[in-house]
């Protein structure tokens, strides 16, 4: 039962994967990540709020408005992301000092 479990441990490890050449995904602790993950939520915000602002009368045109709006700042979220891994603040990037942590 033993060789069972580390034959498992030893093929999930990141050396096994770097030697298939699979990318381990790991959980995106990078400012890139971080920004895009917290201008969505923001423009998550935006667009809730909208909603609730468009379903009283009299408002439901800029409410309308306001929801796009929030969608556009999720797209610029991503755009946002993908820009700063792009340039080197993603996970492995080359303006990070990695200290192993």
């Amino acid at each position: 039962m033993a060789e069972n479990t580390t034959a498992a441990t030893n093929r999930n490890s990141p050396e096994s994967h770097a030697q298939m050449g699979d990318e381990t995904i790991g959980h995106g602790n990078s400012p890139a990540a971080w920004t895009c993950v917290l201008v969505m939520i923001l423009g998550a915000a935006v667009s809730s709020f909208a909603y609730i602002f468009a379903s009283t009368e009299g408002n439901r045109d800029t409410g309308t408005v306001l929801f796009w709006i929030g969608i556009l700042i999720m797209f610029v979220g991503l755009l946002v992301g993908f820009v700063m891994r792009k340039a080197g603040y993603g996970v492995g990037g080359s303006k990070l000092k990695n200290n192993g942590h």
